[in-house]
């Protein structure tokens, strides 16, 4: 399970670019977003604000870092940012640019 890593995995690939699924239904909240899967039925939770920013600009940018530095998170704040994101690409929430 890779639900346990500080980052994603190599072969997750920092570098690639990824979006919500398209299944994915994002609903903000003050304390940050509830995500909701229609295909897997799972439900996420985001809390926090720059962490929803993150994720709804992630067709923005070539790469998971990228979308972090544009939401001004350098690189000795952005382990448990890449941790929620490696979280949400294990739920299928996240998927590569180009995948169903």
């Amino acid at each position: 399970m890779r639900g346990l890593l500080t980052v994603p995995s190599p072969a997750q690939d920092l570098v690639g670019a990824w979006r919500l699924h398209p299944q994915v239904a994002v609903r903000p909240e003050p304390f940050g977003a509830l995500l909701y899967h229609f295909g897997t039925r799972k439900l996420s939770f985001l809390k926090n604000r720059t962490i929803v920013a993150i994720v709804q600009s992630l067709g923005e940018y070539p790469d998971l870092r990228s979308a972090c530095r544009a939401a001004a998170i350098d690189a000795t704040q952005e382990a448990p940012y890449l941790h929620a994101l490696g979280v949400l690409i294990d739920s299928n929430i996240l998927v590569p640019e180009g995948d169903a």
